[in-house]
C-alpha cells in the first residue's frame, strides 16, 4: 500500500496552511488514547526489552536527548539504548559504528528502540504521525520553509519514513515533511501508519548514523 501524498520538491510554501478540524481538535485526543492503550498492551514487551537492554548494554536502559518539538520547544525524547559506553584509552567514546552492537542493530531495524516514545506521545511532546524530531544541533541550518516541519508536533513516524526512511537526501526528506504539514488529515495519517508497519516488517531504508553511510544535516549544509 502506498501513501497517496506526493512531495512537491520545488516552490514550497514558507507558511503553513490552516489546519482542519481533524488537526485542531481530533488528532491530539486520538494520539493520547492510542498511546495510553499502547503502553498498557505493550507493557510486558517494554519490560522484557528493558531487561534485555540492561543485560546486553548496561545502564541506563533509556537513551534521553533534547529534541526540537512543536514551535521548536525542546523536549526530552525517550528511546531504548542501543549502544555501549565503550571508550578509548583517552576516555573518549568510540565511534557510533563501534559501539552499536548486534542487539542494538536489531532494536533499531525493528524500531523497537522507539517504543518508549509512546510516553512522549502521551505527554503531548509528540504525535504518532509527523516529521521526525531531529537533533537540536540542526536548528541553525534550516531554511525558512524547512522550519515549517516544527509547526506541528513531531511524529513517531512520518511521510519521509515511508518513502525511503534514512536513505533519501535531506532536501527530499524535508520536502516530504512539509508536504505532510500542509496535508494533515485522518486518512493520510492512517495511510502513513499502515505503510509504516509494512516498512518496519521489511526493515527497509535502514541507515545507521556514524557508519559513514549517512551524513549529519549540519555537515551536509556546510558542504
Amino acid at each position: 500500500m502506498q501513501a497517496e501524498i506526493k512531495p512537491k520538491f520545488h516552490h514550497l510554501s514558507t507558511t503553513k496552511k490552516n489546519g482542519g478540524i481533524y488537526e485542531k481538535y481530533i488528532k491530539r485526543p486520538i494520539d493520547f488514547v492510542l498511546a495510553l492503550i499502547g503502553i498498557i498492551v505493550l507493557s510486558p514487551v517494554l519490560l522484557i526489552i528493558a531487561i534485555l537492554v540492561r543485560i546486553n548494554l548496561g545502564s541506563p536502559v533509556l537513551f534521553k536527548q533534547g529534541r526540537p518539538g512543536l514551535n521548536e520547544r525542546i523536549f526530552t525524547i525517550y528511546k531504548f539504548r542501543t549502544m555501549t559506553d565503550e571508550r578509548d584509552e583517552n576516555g573518549e567514546l568510540l565511534p557510533d559504528s563501534m559501539r552499536l552492537t548486534k542487539f542494538g542493530k536489531f532494536l533499531r531495524s525493528t524500531s523497537l528502540d522507539e517504543l518508549p516514545e509512546l510516553f512522549n506521545i502521551l505527554k503531548g511532546d509528540m504525535s504518532f504521525v509527523g516529521p521526525r524530531p531531529l537533533s537540536v544541533m540542526y536548528l541553525p541550518y534550516y531554511t525558512d520553509e524547512e522550519r515549517l516541519r516544527h509547526s506541528v508536533r513531531p511524529g513517531l513516524t512520518g511521510l519521509s519514513q515511508i518513502n525511503g526512511r534514512n536513505t533519501v537526501n535531506w532536501e527530499e526528506r524535508f520536502a516530504y515533511d512539509i508536504e505532510y504539514v500542509n496535508n494533515i488529515t485522518f486518512i493520510n495519517d492512517m495511510k502513513i501508519l499502515l505503510k509504516t508497519i509494512a516498512v518496519v516488517f521489511k526493515r527497509e531504508g535502514i541507515v545507521v548514523s556514524g557508519t559513514g553511510k549517512v551524513i549529519d544535516f549540519d555537515e551536509y549544509r556546510k558542504l
